[in-house]
């Protein structure tokens, strides 16, 4: 880790009962960096992203953003267990898009986009609803505005997402199997819809995905994850043409066969 991670895990550990999920794990991620993380169900590759959403908190080790600890803070001179506030202002950097799109039922596509923006970062509605247009129309959705989530395609669904998630101007976007509960057609149209983020922001991204081709069109470096740990980090070129780690050959060899 260097003194330019945006986002430091320095010896993190987590376990669910007896199940170890992360073991004493140290990584870092640069600002602007785009990392895929990868591996089998069970490494702890989406408890990465939820600690980092705080949703879910180590057992051991320290998490930073932008030098900020997440779940401590410094009071009087001594680190101690974070407050709710500390929690919010941290939180305030950072967004996820889950495999479950989460929108608002009962609200219409450009409420849904609209309605942090302006509870969370005080924007006025004027203000919240120009950046919703301009992201609507980022993600192909701007004649979309006035439906209810009830109304669109599970694609469109996780398109919104997006742009909800980006609408808050975030500094890192967390992506959680986005496609997962897609079919293939459904999963492109959201894929090719990162790929335009990835290519036109500067947002730092940590992303979990089975789509090998799309983690190798936006990543700078993937991670690949076995029993709570880190066994290979490379460039995409390099870790799926070449993998060195006999765990990394046997899992992108079980994806190959899927497909």
């Amino acid at each position: 880790m260097t003194r330019a991670d945006q986002i430091t895990f320095d010896g993190v550990s987590k376990k669910f009962g007896e199940n170890v999920v992360l073991d004493d794990l140290s990584f870092g991620v640069a600002a602007g960096e785009r990392v895929t993380l990868i591996g089998p169900s069970g490494s702890g590759k989406t408890t990465i992203l939820r600690m980092l959403m705080t949703l879910t908190e180590p057992d051991s080790g320290t998490i930073t953003v932008d030098g900020d600890n997440l779940f401590q803070e410094m009071r009087n001179g001594t680190l101690v267990p974070a407050r709710e506030q500390h929690l919010r202002s941290v939180r305030r950097k950072i967004t996820m898009v889950f495999q479950q799109y989460n929108l608002f039922p009962n609200m219409r596509v450009l409420r849904n986009v609209t309605e942090a923006p302006v509870h969370v970062l005080g924007l006025s509605q004027d203000e919240a609803e120009a950046r919703a247009r301009e992201l609507l129309e980022m993600v192909g959705l701007a004649d979309k505005i006035d439906a209810h989530p009830a109304h669109l395609s599970g694609g469109q669904q996780q398109r919104v997402a997006i742009a909800r998630a980006l609408a808050i101007r975030p500094e890192v976007l967390l992506l959680d199997e986005v496609t997962s509960a897609l079919d293939p057609e459904l999963a492109a149209e959201v894929l090719d819809v990162l790929r335009d983020v990835a290519k036109s922001t500067s947002v730092t991204m940590l992303c979990v995905t089975h789509a090998m081709k799309f983690a190798r069109d936006i990543s700078d470096r993937v991670l690949m994850f076995n029993e709570g740990r880190i066994i290979e980090s490379a460039p995409p070129a390099e870790l799926f043409d070449a993998p060195q780690h006999e765990r990394t050959q046997r899992f992108l060899r079980s994806l190959r066969e899927e497909s």
